[in-house]
């Protein structure tokens, strides 16, 4: 095995592996493990599969050792029903960690192992249960099925993250996720190396959380869809058994009428409040004069932190703009009172006694970029959403940050972009001193337009390619080979329980009414979702928009997207028919043409499919021009006058919003059309 170097994607029955020389690399890991030294042979895996800690062992090693031996069961088919044995001798897979670690998971704590296989053994080794856990799940990965049966190829891996806060953030309080979507995530999460669990739980949509002491904080605020309190202690210790910190977000002091509707004496205004339904910013907000405020948050925090044992505790802080308080006038002579030039100010102040109550219950805090500014004390982590330039001025400020804008899911961005967005780029004006307050990085999955059915295809695969930005060196960056790890990465996922693949086909069943949905599949194939703006734009959803539609069925980034860019370049590099990539492109866009007919007569007879019409129709019109373009490029022949501007016209013209879902691969198109000569 070794590390790759060029992509090796099966693209329409094509692999670009054919097109290099040598035969396709077998490193599917993902994360990429800091270092990573392959030998000679390789280790069976057998029904005499034994496992071996000598050295320490405690309740939480001995179930990763469980679920890792499950995991291989179901990859297998072979059963490893096996007693976890304390003597060495004879164990097909010895774990020796040194300790415990961490009672509570915490920022900092020792992740590293080393993972030496042979022809005979394999030893994992680690400092904590926790490295353990990330070494379990490199072993898991690195199994490969050969001629006779599963091996693991024989390798030495020494490995360690590069940050130490690689979060993934939920949106549970715009919808609601029930447990069992929680815990299939923190399940994808640990597989790969994924470590803090960001629970967004209070928004102007919900409240999310039981308060016993506030019990009308759920009871009227949440439509009946909360966690108790059994629920959240039970997934903060199912996330501890995978090596994840949770951390909490009670969004405070905008973003917060689900609290005002059982406790309007919180908010800047006189009520009555309502569960808000659409989405956007809100002007209600808490009031930030009044002590009242503060002894309800003081219980309340205190209350949460008999749940939530992190350390760290995020109050949001986030677009709150102030018109609630500027229309009040008692907050206005309080402001005038305290000499608070305005509303910004104000909202320093509210940080700062927030910021109290916090240390007071030995919690640290974490915000947004709004709680920036010269007033607060350095302790307070900024969580930076306005991009790498925020996260800048802040370290530069000397406070310690978290990097999320080039990660929002919800911009149905491509997986390359993610990966390629880095926390601190190489050219970044910040000093080795100032680098070190960066902690590391969120991704972050918005609720607005996701439910428990699409939640998995929204966050992955994609969101494992991040993980990779986050674990691995700068310089593993090669956006071919993270694909082509990808596309066996997703299929591990599922096997955990994820439905990203799977949720397509069943959504497309439920529009079609039909067990043959292979038209729309392929349509599904060649477009994506547009971003969360364009989609509300187009669509003005809210909490009550049905998410049954199209783009709800299809996911963001399908394989041709990534794959059609790839052979067109690979295709240009050297146009000819002898170039393999000619005959793989050449082959898509005649099954666009072919499956044109019944694509829309698919979209036709479905409803709710009218606003995808447009894209049925344009189709076999793409397909034409890139058929086109595919033949006077390789054979070196000239377009009529005026082909070239009115194909580009074509593509502008598809590039139209129409049923919210966009083609994957017009960005190639217009690239094969550019080379044509006329």
């Amino acid at each position: 095995m070794k590390r790759a170097v060029a992509g090796a994607a099966l693209v329409w029955g094509v692999t670009l592996g054919a097109m290099a020389q040598g035969a396709p690399p077998q490193n599917h890991l993902m994360p990429q493990p800091a270092e990573l030294r392959s030998t000679q042979g390789s280790l069976p895996l057998s029904a005499s599969f034994q496992v071996a800690t000598p050295v320490f062992h405690d309740d939480r090693l001995d179930r990763a050792i469980a679920r890792t031996l499950t995991h291989l069961e179901a990859t297998t088919a072979q059963p490893l029903r096996t007693e976890i044995g304390r003597g060495a001798a004879g164990a097909t897979l010895r774990v020796e960690v040194q300790g415990a670690g961490d009672a509570v998971p915490s920022y900092g704590e020792d992740e590293s192992y080393t993972l030496d296989v042979t022809a005979t053994q394999a030893e994992l080794a680690a400092k904590t249960v926790v490295g353990a856990i990330r070494g379990l799940a490199t072993l898991e990965q690195l199994l490969e099925r050969t001629p006779t049966g599963y091996a693991w190829p024989a390798v030495h891996i020494a490995d360690e993250p590069r940050y130490h806060w690689r979060g993934l953030l939920i949106d549970c309080g715009r919808h609601f996720e029930p447990v069992p979507v929680i815990e299939r995530t923190l399940d994808a999460m640990a597989a790969v190396k994924l470590n803090v669990f960001h629970w967004h739980l209070t928004e102007d949509q919900g409240f999310r959380i039981e308060s016993k002491l506030y019990p009308k904080l759920t009871a009227l605020g949440s439509d009946g869809e909360f966690y108790t309190q059994e629920q959240a202690r039970a997934i903060v210790a199912y996330a501890r058994d995978r090596g994840i910190r949770v951390v909490p977000e009670f969004d405070i002091p905008g973003h917060s009428r689900s609290w005002f509707v059982g406790y309007p004496e919180l908010a800047s205004g006189p009520g009555p409040y309502t569960i808000r339904r659409d989405f956007g910013i809100e002007d209600a907000a808490m009031d930030p004069t009044r002590e009242s405020t503060y002894v309800f948050l003081d219980r309340f925090i205190g209350e949460m932190t008999t749940i939530f044992p992190d350390a760290y505790l995020h109050i949001g802080g986030d677009e709150s703009n102030g018109k609630s308080w500027k229309a009040n006038s008692q907050i206005v002579a309080f402001m005038k009172a305290h000499n608070l030039a305005d509303t910004g100010a104000l909202q320093a102040y509210f940080n700062q006694r927030v910021l109290k109550l916090l240390q007071k219950h030995n919690r640290q805090m974490v915000g947004w970029d709004e709680v920036l500014n010269p007033a607060l004390p350095k302790d307070v982590v900024v969580q930076s959403w306005r991009g790498a330039q925020a996260l800048t001025q802040s370290a530069q400020g000397g406070y310690r940050g978290i990097l999320s804008q080039p990660y929002y899911l919800d911009g149905m961005k491509s997986a390359k972009e993610h990966y390629l967005a880095d926390i601190v780029p190489p050219d970044s004006p910040l000093t080795a001193e100032q680098r070190q307050l960066i902690l590391g990085g969120e991704i972050c999955m918005w609720g607005e337009q996701l439910n428990q059915a699409t939640i998995d295809s929204r966050i992955w695969p994609r969101a494992a390619a991040i993980a990779e930005r986050f674990w691995s060196p700068a310089t593993v960056n090669n956006v071919d080979d993270m694909y082509r790890r990808l596309a066996v990465v997703s299929l591990q996922l599922e096997q955990l329980g994820l439905t990203h693949l799977s949720h397509q086909e069943v959504a497309l069943r439920g529009l079609a009414g039909s067990q043959d949905v292979r038209p729309l599949a392929f349509l599904a194939s060649v477009t994506e979702p547009v971003s969360f703006g364009e989609r509300y734009r187009q669509q003005h959803t809210s909490q009550l928009t049905p998410l049954t539609n199209f783009v709800d069925a299809i996911r963001p980034d399908p394989p041709s997207r990534h794959e059609s860019n790839m052979l067109t370049h690979h295709y240009l590099a050297k146009p000819g028919v002898e170039n393999p990539a000619y005959g793989a492109l050449v082959s898509f866009y005649q099954r666009c043409l072919q499956q044109s007919p019944a694509v829309d007569e698919a979209v036709r007879a479905v409803p709710q499919l009218q606003g995808v019409q447009p894209r049925a129709e344009q189709l076999p019109v793409l397909a034409g021009i890139a058929l086109a373009a595919l033949q006077y490029t390789a054979h070196g022949t000239h377009a009529p006058a005026g082909w070239k501007q009115q194909s580009l016209a074509t593509l502008q013209a598809a590039e139209a919003p129409a049923g919210i879902v966009r083609f994957t691969f017009l960005a190639p198109l217009r690239e094969l059309v550019q080379a044509v000569a006329e």
